[in-house]
């Protein structure tokens, strides 16, 4: 137990490092939780930045998030992986080095799925996509590609009872994240 406490505070750690904000940093760039939604997820990198940063921004993202998961797939038990996840999300969400104010872990989740399970994170995507085309609402869109994700992961796991407690917080962490959006949508 020992063990999975040090993966999940290095994977919080991992998620603590927030590339759009280090990458604005670097370009002489206003920090991107300034402007549009205040988040500096890749939607918003987007609207500030342009597409080719929200790209590299993903890229990091993910690649970051598929470390994590390629290193706890390596040495921990399969039902305790979705913990580490949930580390990861909680450290995108409020992390350590940017003053507890983060994205919403979609990306990361991604990432972190792409790993464990590439035909469910395909699926989410499509999701995201078809989501998109049809509302044009990018946290919508993201709300699909999150319920393929868990669904994709607990199936993943077998529906073992501590991964899908993993897994469903994860998932709410997620939500909670997003919880701006929701007030603004449903506000009159």
């Amino acid at each position: 137990m020992a063990f999975l406490g040090c993966l999940m505070a290095g994977a919080y750690l991992a998620g603590s490092v927030n590339f759009s904000i280090l990458l604005f940093k670097a370009l002489g760039k206003t920090d991107p939780r300034a402007g549009f939604s205040g988040n500096p997820g890749v939607t918003n990198v987007y609207r500030l930045a342009g597409p080719g940063w929200a790209a590299a921004v993903l890229a990091a993202d993910m690649m970051r998030a598929g470390g994590v998961g390629l290193i706890a797939v390596g040495v921990i038990p399969s039902g305790q992986v979705p913990w580490i996840g949930l580390a990861l999300i909680l450290g995108n969400g409020f992390p350590l080095f940017h003053g507890f104010r983060g994205g919403k872990g979609v990306a990361n989740y991604l990432g972190f799925m792409t790993v464990l399970a590439p035909f469910v994170a395909a699926a989410a995507t499509a999701a995201w996509l078809a989501v998109f085309a049809l509302v044009r609402i990018p946290f919508i869109a993201s709300f699909a590609m999150v319920a393929v994700l868990g669904a994709g992961a607990a199936a993943h796991a077998r529906w073992q009872a501590g991964a899908v407690a993993g897994i469903l917080g994860t998932v709410g962490l997620i939500v909670w994240n997003h919880r701006g959006n929701i007030k603004g949508l449903v506000r009159p």
